[in-house]
């Protein structure tokens, strides 16, 4: 099975998902191999991605493990919640000018403050800090363009968080997830689900969201941009996104194998 992130890995920053990426995840297909998305992105902004891999039936995780689904057509399979009152009182003492986030699966997010344009995707409603504290969540985001993302790993460690997951962006984005929930914890139901193990699984990400899922899975790549974090935890280290590392990586086992009518096995993949 391969488990693909998102930002980074297949699409860039402007969200263009590159041909040769594409042919690449196709190959992937078309040896009857699954391929699960698995990103922070919720389910409405993975959606279109799904879509233009042309994927065929089968499971995405989205929002860091909080939500799975399967499509087409669509079926919410898991969510994972939590109060947030705690998490949202901490951060507003450590960061008062935070704008904070809470998904509406399928929808949008309502926000306390503006987001900049082009961080948040579908509806968006602005609420207060009671509003947003008041309902149960799949995940809080935190946000302040003004600062950046080491500022945003000091501001993780100050605040202790207990009782939650949680991970920072490439840039001053926090995402704060129910306890133990992260990719690799949705995607072991999935590949359970299917049939398969943690070592049949050929992940690859650039994140530091995906720190959990290089470990788990059989075989974790990197994307040659991802942060030395990252890169440490993975078995393998490909190209760069404008060198289409994932395409790259892809490739070694589903290029020429695609045309001998092969596919690898587990014990390949850890080569």
């Amino acid at each position: 099975m391969v488990a693909l992130d998102i930002d980074g890995t297949l699409v860039d920053h402007e969200g263009v998902l590159p041909h040769e990426v594409r042919r690449s995840v196709r190959r992937v297909v078309d040896a009857g191999v699954p391929v699960v998305l698995t990103t922070g992105r919720s389910w409405h902004a993975t959606r279109p991605v799904f879509e233009q891999l042309g994927l065929p039936h089968g499971p995405a995780v989205a929002s860091n493990g909080a939500v799975t689904v399967s499509f087409p057509p669509f079926q919410l399979e898991q969510v994972i919640t939590f109060n947030p009152a705690d998490v949202i009182d901490k951060v507003l003492r450590e960061h008062p000018t935070a704008a904070l986030a809470a998904e509406v699966i399928g929808q949008g997010y309502r926000v306390t403050r503006q987001f900049p344009d082009g961080d948040l995707s579908g509806d968006i409603e602005e609420v207060s800090v009671d509003d947003l504290a008041g309902s149960d969540v799949t995940r809080i985001v935190v946000r302040d363009p003004h600062s950046s993302d080491t500022e945003f790993i000091r501001l993780a460690e100050r605040l202790g968080l207990h009782g939650v997951s949680y991970s920072v962006g490439w840039s001053a984005w926090l995402d704060i997830a129910p306890e133990g929930v992260n990719k690799a914890s949705a995607l072991a139901d999935v590949v359970a689900g299917l049939g398969f193990r943690a070592g049949d699984v050929l992940a690859i990400g650039d994140g530091r969201n995906d720190i959990e899922m290089l470990a788990w899975a059989g075989r974790g790549v990197a994307v040659g941009d991802a942060c030395a974090e990252v890169r440490q935890v993975a078995d393998a280290v490909t190209g760069t996104f404008a060198e289409r590392g994932t395409a790259r990586e892809l490739d070694r086992w589903f290029g020429v194998h695609r045309a001998r009518g092969r596919v690898p096995q587990p014990a390949t993949l850890a080569s």
